[in-house]
């Protein structure tokens, strides 16, 4: 009994007397620890900054991007009714939530001249595509959206007014003319005027404003649904378009599943049929994008680990030589090199914990701000990913001071004493 208490208290005397050979070295270098705790903060607060946004990121832009356009799109030949609208709908939002537009394409006579009407729901055509430009208004009741390129055809601008009427049945004989060898910028068919361009009938609307987006949005006239159907009567859409969440694996499946339901409900109904197809130019370069910017967030990281490393490494080899006097007098007196080394490894983790811990805040702040910032999200703190960094951190300096280490376990107490 004696014996095994006589144990216990030396056990606790040499663990008290390794902490205060700890903290003494600590503090009588405190310049060189700071130094150690710094990079460590660094390289702890770079990680977890890059870290939290390289896992926030990406959803993030992901989100962005699909505010740039559909990447997926469903055509019908004659139109959509709603219950067509509402399956097609509901089959693509079990892939992913999904913003959806729906367009409903006219051939008209804008002030005598051939031109596509598109009748839109504007709050959903509104959300889908957050990159027009759009200069004035968007369209409301009597007032229409005009494309660049039809405002610079026919001269119009903000607050002028135009007539458009129905085509109809009239436009596969202008589309003949249009195609007529003789026919000049779709005015004359057989060496006569067409009747189609000298008819001005029509509904007077208003240019409420002007979209320009360089693609081809900027050749239509854009008008509410209910502008169009008083104008061109009652149909359902002819286009729905989709901004999925859906990844692009996801996104091919579900074309497939969509054309199948589609020939299905023609078969069995005699319904009018619709197709799907992805919008790959979107898809890949959404893909393409953040994959880029997760590689050069590795990149990154790469070289802020390699001068974590670099910078705790060289403050624990100053911190070896200066105490290389030292070392060799613990050696002569009795202790191991195994007990040298797991005083250094300590002292190291010891830096990397304080400078993980400080790195930890200051890297989730700044990821934080750059989050604000740049996206104009907040960015909430991962409990895991913080607790890795400061692990991360500790590692980082445990594996830096493997070098000097060495060299301090190498030292001859022989020579450190024949040269005191």
């Amino acid at each position: 009994m004696h014996k095994c208490f006589m144990a216990g208290e030396l056990h606790m005397t040499n663990r008290k007397m390794f902490w205060a050979m700890i903290v003494g070295a600590v503090f009588r270098r405190r310049s060189r620890a700071v130094m150690a705790v710094i990079a460590s903060m660094v390289g702890a607060a770079t990680l977890f900054c890059l870290a939290a946004i390289s896992i926030a990121v990406p959803q993030q832009m992901n989100d962005e991007l699909r505010s740039y356009g559909a990447n997926l799109i469903v055509t019908s030949t004659s139109g959509m009714n709603k219950e067509t609208i509402d399956s097609i709908e509901s089959t693509v939002s079990q892939a992913g939530e999904a913003k959806a537009a729906t367009y409903r394409y006219e051939s008209v006579r804008i002030n005598a001249a051939p031109y596509v009407m598109a009748g839109i729901d504007v709050n959903e055509v509104r959300n889908l595509n957050r990159h027009w430009n759009v200069d004035g208004d968007w369209p409301s009741e009597g007032r229409v959206l005009v494309g660049r390129d039809v405002a610079d055809a026919l001269g119009v601008e903000i607050g002028s007014t135009v007539t458009i009427g129905y085509r109809g049945g009239e436009s596969k004989a202008s589309e003949d003319a249009a195609n007529n060898s003789d026919s000049i910028g779709g005015q004359m068919r057989d060496g006569r005027v067409s009747t189609d361009i000298l008819d001005t009938s029509g509904t007077r609307f208003q240019v409420a404003g002007i979209v320009d987006t360089g693609g081809s949005e900027d050749e239509l006239v854009y008008a509410t649904n209910a502008d169009l159907t008083s104008i061109a009567g009652e149909r359902g859409p002819d286009v729905i378009e989709f901004s999925s969440q859906a990844g692009e694996q996801q996104l091919t499946q579900l074309v497939t599943l969509l054309n199948d339901q589609g020939s299905k409900a023609s078969q069995d109904s005699g319904a009018a049929t619709y197709q799907a197809q992805q919008v790959t130019k979107m898809t890949a370069s959404n893909q393409r994008i953040i994959t880029m910017l997760q590689t050069l967030f590795w990149i990154v990281s790469l070289v802020v680990l390699t001068l974590t490393l670099v910078g705790v490494s060289t403050t624990m080899a100053s911190i070896v030589s200066q105490r290389r006097n030292e070392i060799g007098l613990r050696k002569a007196l009795g202790a191991s090199s195994a007990s040298v080394a797991i005083e250094f490894f300590v002292e190291s983790a010891l830096y990397g914990l304080v400078g993980g811990l400080i790195g930890m805040g200051l890297g989730y702040a700044l990821a934080r701000v750059l989050c604000a910032q740049v996206f104009e999200r907040t960015l909430a703190f991962s409990a895991g990913l913080g607790a890795a960094s400061v692990l991360l951190s500790v590692a980082l300096a445990i594996i830096a001071s493997i070098p000097p280490v060495r060299r301090a376990t190498r030292i001859d107490p022989a020579i450190v004493l024949r040269e005191e």
